[in-house]
């Protein structure tokens, strides 16, 4: 029985305290069967008035902005998203904090799919045959092959190198645009850093964003951006809402620099009843549905994370933190 007791104790000393840091969501409820799943390893708590010193790891969503100053000896804080901005940006996150993304190739997948969605739809004009069908006109357009319609990729990370993938094999001629020069495996081509994407613009007809949100790519969909694709274009934006200057993108569509854009994240979620996009005829709006992490791989990001710091190691999937990603 001693022997029983003290297999039990120290199972239990390994076991790590894990906070759950969020102003907008129950992430207790989110977890839901998880949450006994790596019962032996991380110790789920809530987030509470006093400060807790043996709080090593944590998960936030949108945390509250005094959260991190709770636990002096936090080391870890996972995300629930592949997205770490408003992680990143909470005002108690201390420097040495490491901020840990979630990557689940079945995200990267469904988003590919949207973009593939959004894309054969302009290629095809499946938007004016929706509204033929309505007036119940017989009008066939004019049939426009794949490789005549060349894709831009605002990001190269893993979910921009999918979509890449996909439409290339999909005879799609794409071309990839990141901050620093990547290595890039198939048929797609690439560009990095300020000329480079002046460079892919002058070529683009279907711009596809997915970049992540720093304060450099705010405000990064512009006029200047529209103005420098081909005439007629279109645009995916699946990023963040803040990429995008949403005058400029409603200026562009009035001139048809922009033929139409696909809209799934928005600056103002959800989206306001009286906004403008809602009735815009070359406007599709989604709502922030072009993917999902599942609460699997969320978990098993914990588990990852908990190992590292037993082991003294940084976490996998650990951000740069000046560069906010």
């Amino acid at each position: 029985m001693a022997v029983e007791n003290t297999a039990v104790e120290r199972q239990d000393k390994e076991r790590l305290r894990c906070v759950l840091l969020s102003k907008r969501r129950d992430l207790r409820l989110y977890l839901g069967a998880e949450i006994s799943r790596i019962a032996d390893q991380i110790e789920v708590i809530d987030h509470g008035d006093n400060r807790d010193t043996d709080v090593r790891l944590g998960m936030a969503w949108h945390p509250p902005d005094d959260a991190f100053s709770y636990y002096p000896n936090l080391q870890v804080v996972c995300t629930i998203g592949a997205g770490v901005d408003h992680v990143v940006g909470c005002p108690s996150l201390k420097p040495e904090i490491d901020v840990v993304r979630v990557v689940d190739p079945r995200q990267a997948q469904m988003m590919s799919g949207v973009v593939v969605w959004h894309v054969i739809g302009h290629q095809r004009g499946f938007a004016r045959y929706r509204a033929q069908q309505h007036d119940r006109a017989w009008e066939q357009g004019q049939l426009r092959r794949a490789e005549s319609v060349p894709i831009g990729i605002l990001g190269h990370g893993k979910i921009g190198s999918k979509i890449a993938a996909d439409l290339t094999y999909l005879g799609f001629p794409v071309m990839c645009w990141s901050r620093t020069p990547k290595s890039i495996s198939g048929a797609a081509r690439s560009h990095y850093g300020p000329v480079g994407l002046a460079a892919m613009l002058k070529e683009t007809e279907v711009l596809v964003n997915v970049l992540p949100l720093t304060p450099e790519t705010r405000g990064i969909l512009d006029a200047q951006v529209f103005a420098k694709m081909q005439r007629g274009g279109y645009l995916v934006q699946i990023g963040r809402g803040e990429h995008l200057v949403e005058g400029d993108l409603l200026a562009a569509l009035e001139t048809g620099q922009l033929a139409g854009a696909a809209l799934d994240v928005f600056a103002t979620e959800p989206l306001p009843p009286i906004h403008p996009f809602w009735d815009h005829p070359k406007i599709t709006v989604t709502p922030h549905v072009a993917g999902d992490i599942s609460v699997r791989a969320v978990a098993t990001t914990l588990i990852a994370a908990a190992n590292a710091i037993r082991g003294g190691r940084r976490p996998l999937h650990a951000i740069d933190r000046t560069r906010g990603y």
